[in-house]
């Protein structure tokens, strides 16, 4: 579990696996930069059940602020074989958390514990190039822009270009500085 001054980042447990798909699934809630393809359940529950969404190059954490109220999802992964360091991604659940500073705070969080628990030099994101929110988001946190990725993506039935961010490990804060203890 990593506190921060005002979010919580912890591992998931089965008991959060309905309620986080649920708020993950509603179409309404989720914005328009996720797309609008459903995650289904019973794959992912099979997966949570083997590892917990933990493993060595790719893993999941729910976000909560101190009243344990789930606010989104935190995760890296490796993006290519033979890139090095990570990818993050994220999401917040419902519009009204949004802009508040979570993702903001989450960023900060997984980027510094990443670069601690982790060998690496580099993370990046990989934002919608319209995505307005996740860039000030990256760029609060210290990403630096790289270049724009032309028809990368597939989001609701047509190709976007989509950005990419950086971070290296000199440039984040130390995980001890964000944390609330």
């Amino acid at each position: 579990m990593i506190e921060g001054r005002n979010i919580i980042l912890r591992p998931f447990r089965e008991d959060d696996i309905g309620t986080c798909f649920d708020l993950a699934n509603n179409l309404k809630e989720r914005g328009e930069f996720l797309g609008r393809r459903l995650l289904a359940i019973p794959p992912e529950k099979k997966k949570f059940q083997e590892n917990g969404w933990w493993e060595e190059h790719e893993g999941r954490l729910l976000i909560t602020d101190k009243q344990h109220r789930r606010l989104g999802m935190i995760g890296f992964f490796k993006n290519r074989r033979f890139d090095e360091g990570y990818e993050i991604g994220y999401g917040i659940f419902r519009g009204e958390d949004r802009g508040q500073g979570v993702g903001t705070e989450a960023l900060r969080l997984m980027s510094a514990y990443l670069f601690e628990a982790k060998p690496i030099e580099r993370l990046q994101l990989v934002i919608g190039k319209s995505n307005i929110a996740s860039r000030r988001i990256a760029e609060k946190c210290g990403y630096q822009f790289e270049g724009t990725m032309r028809k990368q993506g597939f989001i609701n039935g047509e190709y976007i270009d989509q950005v990419m961010y950086s971070l290296l490990r000199s440039e984040c804060p130390r995980l001890a500085e964000l944390t609330s203890t």
